[in-house]
């Protein structure tokens, strides 16, 4: 019998605004090389992750000191331990 599943398919990139310009097409080639990435959107991919673990991260200090949700360590740990996972176990490749 089948198991219904709930999927939710979102886009997990955002392309350039300006996708021709030369100082961003040579960095992203030293960053596909640095990191043994496969194509421009896998850098795409990583940089709108990181945007968003850093917008959660602003909402937390916007939050005043005595808010519980900023006192809430496990949500702190949560946004130290993602930011960690994802920029320092992805470093570059050899």
């Amino acid at each position: 019998m089948p198991v219904a599943r709930s999927w939710v398919c979102r886009k997990t990139y955002v392309t350039p605004r300006r996708p021709f310009e030369k100082s961003r097409l040579h960095q992203g080639l030293k960053r596909i090389g640095e990191y043994g990435l496969r194509n421009k959107r896998e850098v795409w991919r990583v940089k709108f992750t990181l945007a968003k673990i850093r917008k959660a991260a602003r909402g937390l200090l916007t939050l005043d000191e005595k808010d519980p949700r900023r006192l809430h360590a496990s949500r702190s740990r949560w946004l130290i331990w993602k930011l960690l996972y994802t920029v320092f176990t992805r470093g570059p490749r050899g």
